[in-house]
């Protein structure tokens, strides 16, 4: 007999949508240049965002069982997490689960096997998030852990971590740093801003990014007249 528990501590859902203002690659960036999935695991459509505790579920490849069984007892905003071996040759998930995860207020999915309906998925508008697209069906045969950490896209992400995934990818966030992630990403972005303001006064990279040590130290000699000016 297999057992498995449902059962595990949540982020403040204030905190959640707090950190869903920010893009996934300031997110990554802010927290140390950590937590993004390997990028082969691509929104279906570009428009596609979602932030929310992960509901994490390992699956055989091939084989849907366990996240049809994850999709049953995730909660209203969880982000279910599929870790099935990076299998491309499969289409494990599409149009009829997503509306069972939308009638249930499911945030959305994240999974390194394949989905299929791509075009109906991008009409529902339900975030799907994968490593490819394949029209091969799946059985229902192999038990497996749900809601227990899973290795996924390089990351391993826990029962309550954050996903939050955009056009540019899926970046983890581990729900006990959330509010420091949260304080880092506002802070990049401010100052994001102000790299801006600056190129828009008329300020070069170099200049405002201090590139200028950095050159010298390479020993990178810019000569900004054509070749051989100096001999004329």
């Amino acid at each position: 007999m297999t057992r498995v528990h449902t059962a595990f501590d949540r982020p403040d859902p204030a905190l959640v949508k707090e950190l869903g203002k920010h893009s996934a690659a300031t997110i990554h960036e802010a927290q140390g240049r950590r937590g993004a999935l390997a990028s082969s695991i691509k929104p279906v459509d570009p428009a596609m965002s979602v932030c929310g505790p992960a509901f994490p579920v390992r699956c055989a490849p091939r084989d849907n069982l366990m996240l049809q069984i994850a999709i049953a007892h995730a909660r209203p905003g969880d982000v279910v997490v599929v870790s099935a071996g990076e299998y491309a040759e499969a289409g494990s998930f599409g149009d009829v689960l997503a509306n069972a995860c939308q009638a249930k207020g499911i945030a959305g999915l994240v999974t390194d096997t394949g989905v299929r309906d791509t075009a109906e998925l991008r009409a529902l508008g339900f975030p799907v998030f994968s490593y490819s697209v394949s029209i091969k069906g799946t059985v229902k045969e192999t038990v497996g852990p749900m809601a227990e950490p899973v290795l996924i896209g390089g990351e391993l992400v826990r029962p309550g971590d954050v996903v939050r995934g955009d056009a540019d990818g899926v970046v983890i966030v581990r729900q006990e740093e959330l509010g420091d992630v949260i304080d880092a990403s506002q802070a990049r972005e401010a100052a994001e801003a102000e790299y801006i303001a600056a190129y828009r006064a008329g300020k070069t990279v170099i200049e405002v990014c201090g590139l200028a040590p950095v050159i010298e130290a390479k020993g990178l000699v810019i000569e900004t007249g054509l070749p051989g000016d100096a001999e004329r």
